[in-house]
C-alpha cells in the first residue's frame, strides 16, 4: 500500500449513489441461529434517546449498546465465536493481535474451549485492557510498534497447532477474517428485529465506528443485501482515519503511526478484505477528535448507556455530518473503560 504522509483529513466523505450497489452474497442466514444458541445469549439493548434525535433533527435515535455481551463489554465475541465455530481444526493454540477487546473475545473463547491464547499487544493499549485479556487466560505479549505490526507478529506464528483468528485480513488467512465479519451480521439482524418492535421506520443512517473497517463491511453487507438501505456512515479517530483517507484516494494507504484516546479505532490500513466492499457500498466517513468522542460518551452515559470512547465517536460522528435521517441508529461497540 502507499504509504500517507499525514492524517487523513477530517472533512467528511459523502457518496449517495453507494446505496443502490447491491452486494452479493448475503450474510450467511444461520450465524444468528449459531449466536442464539450460545450459552447466556440475549439479544443488546437498542436504547432510544428522544433528546438527541431532537438535537439531530431525526425522528427517532436509538443506540446500540454492546457493553455487555456474551460476557464481556463489546461486540467482538459474535465475529470470534463464528469465526473460531467456522474454522477450527483442532489447534491447540488460538492467536491474535488486538487493540483490546478483540482479544479478550479470543482469549475467552480459549478458555472456553480448554485451549491456549496468545495476543499480540501494540503500543498505546491500555493496561486495563491488556489486563482484562490475562484475565482471560492468555499471555499477552507486548508489541513494540503498531496494530499492524502486532498483526504480522501474530499470522507469523500461525501453524498447523496454532489458529490465527484474526478480524483483519492477513496473507494466506482469509477464511477466518471473513467469517469474523459474518459473524458481525447478528448484530444488524437484532437492530432490524428491535426496530420492528419499537414501531420505529426501518433505519435511515446506521452511524459505525471504524478501525480496519471489518464492522463497516458487516454493516454494508447486510444492508445492502437486503430491503432496507440506510446510508451507513463510518467514524474514525481524526489521527487514524484509515477508511476516510483510502475512500479520499481511491485506494488503501498506509497511515504514519498515532496515538488517540479511541485506542480501539487506531488503526493504519483498511482491512484488505473489507476495502472493496467499502468502495462500493459506503455511503460516508468522518473523523472525529478524541475530544468530541469524549463529550459523546458523556452524553450516551447521561441517558443511561454505558458508552466507551467508540460508541462516543458514533454519537461524535452524526453531529459532525448534521444527518437528514428518519430513524438514526449509532452503534456503541464497547462499554466505558
Amino acid at each position: 500500500m502507499p504509504a500517507a504522509t499525514a492524517p487523513a483529513p477530517t472533512a467528511p466523505f459523502s457518496r449517495p449513489a453507494a446505496r443502490a450497489w447491491t452486494c452479493a452474497p448475503p450474510p450467511a442466514a444461520d450465524v444468528a441461529a449459531f449466536h442464539a444458541a450460545l450459552p447466556g445469549y440475549a439479544p443488546t439493548p437498542l436504547v432510544e434517546i428522544p433528546d438527541l434525535a431532537a438535537e439531530l433533527g431525526a425522528a427517532r435515535l436509538f443506540v446500540k449498546d454492546e457493553s455487555a455481551r456474551l460476557g464481556l463489554p463489546a461486540f467482538k465475541i459474535l465475529g470470534a465465536s463464528w469465526g473460531l465455530h467456522r474454522t477450527w481444526r483442532g489447534e491447540r493454540t488460538l492467536l491474535a493481535a488486538t487493540d483490546g477487546n478483540h482479544g479478550r473475545a479470543v482469549a475467552a473463547l480459549a478458555r472456553q474451549r480448554g485451549l491456549a491464547a496468545r495476543v499480540h499487544v501494540p503500543e498505546g493499549v491500555p493496561d486495563a485492557a491488556r489486563a482484562a485479556i490475562a484475565a482471560e487466560g492468555a499471555e499477552v505479549v507486548a508489541v513494540n510498534g503498531s496494530y499492524e505490526e502486532a498483526v504480522r507478529r501474530a499470522a507469523a506464528e500461525a501453524g498447523p497447532d496454532a489458529l490465527l483468528v484474526q478480524d483483519t485480513a492477513v496473507p494466506g488467512h482469509d477464511d477466518v477474517p471473513a467469517r469474523i465479519v459474518e459473524g458481525y451480521s447478528t448484530l444488524f439482524t437484532e437492530i432490524d428485529a428491535q426496530l420492528a418492535a419499537a414501531g420505529a421506520a426501518p433505519a435511515g443512517l446506521v452511524a459505525v465506528p471504524a478501525g480496519v473497517g471489518s464492522l463497516v463491511q458487516a454493516a454494508v453487507t447486510h444492508y445492502r443485501s437486503g430491503p432496507a438501505r440506510p446510508s451507513v456512515l463510518a467514524v474514525e479517530p481524526a489521527d487514524a482515519a484509515c477508511v476516510l483517507a483510502a475512500l479520499r484516494a481511491g485506494a488503501p494507504v498506509t497511515l504514519p503511526a498515532a496515538r488517540t484516546a479511541i485506542a480501539a479505532l487506531n488503526c493504519a490500513e483498511v482491512s484488505a478484505l473489507a476495502w472493496p466492499v467499502l468502495a462500493a457500498g459506503l455511503d460516508a466517513a468522518v473523523a472525529v477528535t478524541d475530544a468530541d468522542a469524549a463529550r459523546g460518551a458523556r452524553d450516551l452515559a447521561a441517558h443511561g448507556v454505558t458508552a466507551g470512547p467508540c460508541g462516543g465517536a458514533a454519537l461524535a460522528g452524526a453531529r459532525a455530518t448534521a444527518p437528514a435521517a428518519g430513524t438514526v441508529v449509532l452503534l456503541s461497540t464497547d462499554g466505558a473503560p
